[in-house]
């Protein structure tokens, strides 16, 4: 799942502070052990959970793919996926991101959406073991355009080029230069206001960021795990926010007077900690009293909303992506 503004961990436009405790604040998420910078370091189950939620993540992609038909709608395709990954063992790292045409991500299906899946249809998910993420995406020609197959050719060529190019020491500007080189070779341009993002443990968007063209960022690549995740469109290559998608994340202690807002609260800070939810499950959960819940946590100043993101052209884009572990032995494409 991608994000405006490089992805990283300021990118919401304030420090993510969902995951520490405070001894003055009454709802807390649950403190996790984070995830070393250095995978030298970890400890094995960590390297395991990590690979399980990418064997995970490639089963649910190949189900997903013999599913997803023209017409059916977006809120069958984003429940049977999420299905799944919790039959298969994992947890939904997210929710599902199925964004059409222009919208390039952060379209998710409300409980009540009617939407139905055409046009150039991205499919975004991860799948999370204790909190350690695979994180995926690919795309689908549903009208059989010849110029979604090419953005879709795009997106995968690079994809391919930047796994590739990605080791230990490698500048930043290196991953983005090869991106932009396929895209651009294509006829298309890349988003280059979306990016890849360092992944650690319950905290989707850490670290560094992996830019989508050559941003000239002389950073080098440390051991850690990473999503490499490149659009192509053939409109200007930048996103703008558009209307809200119900795509949540908890990013600061706070507190609200309803008990009922409270109650979900917690709820949330137990069962996502600091992985993004949507509005969809707490209305699964508890019902649609909790869209107003949502609304006075939101408004108390602890959520940030992510809106949808489209590019500023309304040109249609195309998304590839996978999640890659590097060791100082190793580099694993999880995904």
């Amino acid at each position: 799942m991608t994000e405006k503004q490089y992805g990283g961990a300021t990118s919401h436009g304030k420090k993510n502070e969902a995951h520490k405790t405070s001894n003055s604040k009454p709802h807390k998420v649950k403190t996790q052990k984070k995830e070393s910078s250095k995978p030298s370091s970890r400890h094995t189950t960590d390297i395991d959970n990590l690979i399980k939620a990418g064997e995970i993540s490639k089963e649910v992609k190949t189900y997903a793919k013999s599913i997803i038909k023209p017409g059916i709608p977006l809120l069958e395709i984003a429940e049977k996926i999420e299905s799944k990954i919790i039959d298969l063992g994992g947890k939904p790292a997210f929710p599902t991101n199925l964004s059409i045409n222009e919208i390039a991500a952060h379209f998710t299906p409300s409980y009540n959406e009617e939407t139905k899946a055409h046009g150039l249809l991205k499919v975004d998910l991860g799948v999370h073991i204790n909190g350690y993420v695979a994180d995926t995406a690919f795309s689908l020609d549903l009208e059989n355009s010849e110029e979604n197959k090419k953005l879709i050719e795009a997106a995968e060529a690079a994809l391919k080029a930047a796994t590739t190019k990605i080791s230990l020491g490698v500048e930043l500007k290196e991953i983005g230069s090869a991106i932009e080189k396929e895209i651009s070779s294509r006829g298309f341009k890349p988003i280059i206001n979306l990016s890849g993002h360092q992944i650690e443990q319950y905290n989707l968007h850490a670290g560094l960021t992996i830019p989508n063209h050559d941003n000239s960022q002389t950073l080098k690549i440390q051991e850690g795990t990473y999503a490499i995740e490149p659009f192509a469109t053939p409109g200007l290559g930048t996103v703008r926010d558009g209307k809200p998608s119900g795509i949540y994340i908890l990013e600061s202690h706070g507190q609200v007077r309803d008990n009922f807002a409270r109650e979900v609260l917690e709820y949330i800070a137990e069962e996502y900690q600091a992985l993004p939810f949507c509005s969809r499950w707490l209305v699964k959960k508890f019902g649609t009293r909790a869209l107003l819940a949502l609304s006075q946590i939101e408004r108390a100043g602890i959520l940030h909303h992510f809106p949808q993101l489209i590019e500023k052209s309304l040109s249609k884009v195309s998304h590839a992506e996978h999640t890659i572990v590097l060791t100082d032995k190793d580099k694993i494409i999880t995904t």
